[in-house]
């Protein structure tokens, strides 16, 4: 797995609007309404972790996820950090079932 061009990335950013890049990762901040729902996105989102073998660096306060994907061994991002952004997008906001 290679690292990713900052143009690559910024491409791929077009697609996850609650993302932004800067300091070599991939950053978001997610809101809920209170501790109890932020801690579950975040069990939720453990088991993608898991699953995919790929571990954020992130932190809570309260009702707020703050979120920094990179691959460390590249130094940078990767696809892995992309597949793990829509991952958590997918947790914390689903689309709506008609």
């Amino acid at each position: 797995m290679s690292k990713l061009s900052e143009q690559d990335i910024e491409k791929r950013l077009l697609h996850l609007p609650e993302w932004d890049y800067y300091d070599d990762a991939i950053h978001a901040e997610f809101e809920f309404e209170n501790f109890k729902d932020c801690f579950s996105a975040m069990s939720r989102i453990a088991f993608e972790c898991e699953a995919l073998n790929h571990h954020p660096d992130w932190s809570n306060t309260y009702n707020v996820l703050t979120i920094s994907l990179s691959t460390h061994s590249e130094h940078g991002v990767t696809d892995k950090d992309f597949a793990l952004a829509k991952a958590i997008e997918a947790i914390v906001e689903p689309e709506d079932e008609d």
